[in-house]
């Protein structure tokens, strides 16, 4: 059960860690709905021109996103604010549950072109804002699903250990990238003032992911990073 004693701001500081979580799936969303867009439905199409040369760099802050999860999800997994009723992987799954009867009743769109479409609806992007909610809750408190995926996970993080001064690097050049893809779009929405609300939404996650970046890099988090117990123990 949770434990009334902990103190407000632990639960702050899990709702942070919860958060950053959170906008690395939306930015990984975002950034999937052009690059869906440049790749496959419009082969000709240039984003955000002339302020972007390459929509291929949006892959740059896919790989932002990606090395944000871990040190974000550890600032969470070293609290101890126990549980209510349930572990945070069984909100989750009534979260995913709901979210998905939710898209399939009021929206027009499959559930895999969900993360596809880059729109300013808003009930798909209510739609995906709660899935990507459950996903943060599940994901957050995977290893308490079983012992054999917490071992799996365990496993992973002591292979991600070896190369952590790489992960360091990539944290700070992703972080600039995403920050320059930021400042792009948000040129382009000066000049073009006509754009839809799915602009100021991928600037907002665009520019939080950047942030998330320069401030992992400047606690050098990923350096803190240190193989499990139970792997040490081999």
């Amino acid at each position: 059960m949770i434990n009334m004693g902990c103190s407000i701001f632990t639960y702050i500081k899990k709702i942070f860690s919860l958060t950053l979580i959170l906008n690395s799936f939306i930015t990984l969303t975002a950034i999937t709905g052009i690059l869906y867009g440049f790749y496959v439905a419009w082969p000709g199409w240039k984003p955000y021109t002339p302020f972007l040369f390459s929509g291929n760099l949006f892959l740059i802050a896919g790989l932002a996103a990606i090395i944000n999860i871990f040190p974000s999800a550890s600032i969470g997994r070293a609290l101890h604010t126990g549980r209510l009723f349930f572990h945070h992987y069984v909100y989750g799954f009534f979260v995913l549950v709901f979210s998905s009867i939710y898209v399939m009743a009021f929206t027009s769109v499959s559930f895999v072109e969900l993360f596809l479409v880059n729109t300013g609806s808003i009930p798909i992007n209510a739609g995906r804002f709660f899935i990507l909610t459950g996903a943060t809750l599940f994901l957050d408190d995977l290893p308490d699903v079983s012992k054999r995926v917490e071992s799996a996970l365990n496993k992973i993080k002591s292979q991600a250990c070896r190369v952590r001064k790489g992960f360091h690097v990539a944290q700070l050049i992703t972080g600039i990238g995403t920050f320059y893809l930021f400042l792009v779009i948000l040129a382009f929405t000066i000049a073009h003032m006509e754009v839809n609300i799915a602009n100021f939404l991928t600037m907002g996650t665009l520019l939080v992911t950047s942030f998330t970046s320069f401030a992992c890099v400047k606690r050098r988090d990923w350096l803190k990073i240190t193989p499990p117990k139970q792997m040490n123990q081999h």
